[in-house]
């Protein structure tokens, strides 16, 4: 076998190797951007995807995603398409037409549980980007942070990326591990510490505490409020997740002070929300 035929079967033995690993969701993710390769506007919202996930499996952060969601004309486009392929009544045209109409569903679905298969597959919660990340780490200035519920630390990575002096404690009580990914697929050094444990460790030594997605129906993200109201004052608190929504404890988002300011503006412009879940970044008092 010549040099270049036995490369082009290394290549195709790779793509098969890679086919067999690849999550279902990924697969399929994959199969409907070749079926709608002359789809711009559809492909353009696979391919995001694909590269978010690509750079995740790798410990990279994503870049920001565009809305995932298809366009509300996307079946006259498909239908128009078709019918200027093949003229009315061409029983190829019906069949394409069919199988477009099939897989349009189902591709509505995945783009729309992109979060849930982040969750899922990489137990991360926020959509922290590379932009986000970098935004965030110009607003702190190298102050020290504490991370508390820092999952699989996506956080604390992406400040560490930016600044490597940073003193940063990344902190979990890693007790979602039975439950879900959260904690399973570390990305940097984390602490086994709870949140309250953490704070009394470490608020003494910085300047912000960062939390990031609390669970919802638990009130710890309240009993943390509440010790840094109280014993550490002069420690700034910020908060990632969607008001009154998503994250959070309904007594969390009653009784908490936010606010945005002008430099916090800025690094909210880059949590960028592909969903209908508004995430953002508050400084809580």
């Amino acid at each position: 076998m010549n040099p270049k035929k036995l490369k082009q079967l290394k290549k195709r033995v790779k793509r098969a190797q890679q086919a067999v690993h690849q999550a279902p969701y990924i697969s399929e993710l994959m199969r409907d951007r070749d079926l709608f390769d002359d789809f711009p506007e559809v492909k353009y919202l696979i391919n995001n995807a694909l590269e978010s996930d690509r750079l995740l499996k790798n410990g990279l952060l994503p870049q920001p995603l565009p809305t995932l969601l298809l366009p509300d004309d996307i079946q006259d486009t498909i239908f128009k398409q078709v019918n200027q392929q093949y003229p009315q009544g061409d029983p190829r045209g019906d069949q394409l037409w069919n199988k477009y109409s099939a897989a349009l569903p189902k591709l509505d679905k995945s783009l729309r549980n992109f979060r849930d298969y982040l969750e899922d597959t990489y137990g991360m919660w926020s959509y922290v980007n590379a932009p986000f990340a970098k935004a965030l780490a110009d607003y702190l200035n190298g102050a020290p942070v504490l991370e508390i519920m820092a999952g699989n630390g996506y956080i604390s990575k992406g400040l560490r990326n930016n600044n490597a002096n940073q003193r940063i404690y990344t902190t979990d009580s890693q007790a979602w591990t039975r439950e879900n990914e959260t904690g399973k697929h570390p990305v940097t050094t984390i602490e086994k510490l709870d949140a309250i444990s953490a704070i009394k460790k470490y608020g003494d030594q910085v300047d912000y505490v960062i939390m990031s997605w609390a669970p919802d129906k638990e009130e710890v993200d309240w009993d943390v409020l509440q010790l840094l109201r109280h014993d550490y004052p002069d420690v700034k608190f910020l908060v990632i997740g969607e008001q009154d929504g998503a994250t959070n404890s309904k007594k969390f988002w009653q009784e908490a002070q936010l606010s945005q300011d002008e430099g916090l503006q800025k690094v909210n412009q880059q949590l960028h929300s592909f969903d209908l879940i508004d995430e953002q970044i508050y400084l809580v008092k």
